[in-house]
């Protein structure tokens, strides 16, 4: 496994699947602005290796996917220049997750909670432990969410139900976020690795081109582009996929396929 940052832990694995590890299970895997930052620098080269297919976030251990920012990180801003300096450094590295040309799916290890459910939701898809609950309770610090959280949870909720997440400061359950669509699929305490293997093996099945054709699409309707321009990137995107050759191959194949 390749270690870009002290507590950033990086494996390649078969296929084109990363493997990215917040790696702090002492303090919770709290997201202080220089985990943040190792982060974001993961991500993004590994978005820029043409044979990557997808990457998978998790955090160490079994308790905490991430317990939101790091107070003690955060404690000495304390002024307008200072809290909107944080924000947009904070924003940024979560955005590298929301722009990265292919999936990012979380594997919530264990509870996702503040700016870390903000940096779940900033992922493409969530894999979420039967044991672990995502909460938005910032405003338990009387504050509100800070890094394009809050955004992604009506998104991905709607108004009222977000509303109600952030004002109750709720944990959600495995399977409340299942039926609520927060979650996409619950791995269960006796089958992790292979309940995470059997949500990755239809992607990795996918060519890298096709995943990066897909996510072209959903980051275009995640960031409010027009009806006319997500048309437009879905055509950009078929003609890419179309004209290349692993197209050409896959439908020979198919052809070549006859029931006996």
């Amino acid at each position: 496994s390749l270690q870009v940052h002290e507590e950033i832990l990086v494996e390649e694995r078969a296929r084109g699947e990363w493997r990215v590890v917040i790696n702090r299970p002492a303090k919770h895997n709290a997201l202080s602005r220089n985990v943040l930052l190792g982060l974001s620098e993961a991500v993004s080269a590994i978005g820029a290796n043409e044979d990557s297919r997808v990457i998978v976030l998790a955090g160490a251990g079994e308790r905490y996917f991430a317990a939101g920012g790091d107070l003690k990180s955060l404690a000495s801003v304390k002024d307008e220049a200072a809290t909107v300096k944080m924000v947009e450094e904070s924003r940024s590295a979560l955005d590298a997750i929301r722009d990265c040309p292919v999936p990012v799916v979380a594997y919530l290890n264990g509870n996702a909670i503040g700016g870390g459910a903000e940096l779940a939701l900033s992922c493409d898809m969530r894999m979420q432990a039967e044991w672990a609950s995502i909460g938005f309770i910032q405003a338990t610090l009387a504050i509100t969410s800070a890094w394009g959280g809050g955004s992604d949870l009506v998104q991905l909720v709607g108004p009222a139900r977000a509303m109600k997440m952030m004002s109750h400061r709720e944990l959600v359950s495995s399977e409340k976020a299942l039926d609520w669509g927060l979650a996409d699929t619950v791995i269960r305490q006796r089958a992790v690795d292979k309940d995470i293997e059997a949500f990755i093996e239809p992607i990795l099945q996918c060519t890298p081109r096709v995943l990066r054709g897909i996510k072209a699409q959903t980051r275009a309707w995640r960031q409010g582009l027009p009806y006319a321009e997500r048309r437009a990137v879905e055509q950009q995107q078929l003609l890419k996929t179309w004209l290349h050759q692993d197209h050409w191959t896959a439908s020979d194949k198919l052809l070549a396929w006859r029931p006996k």
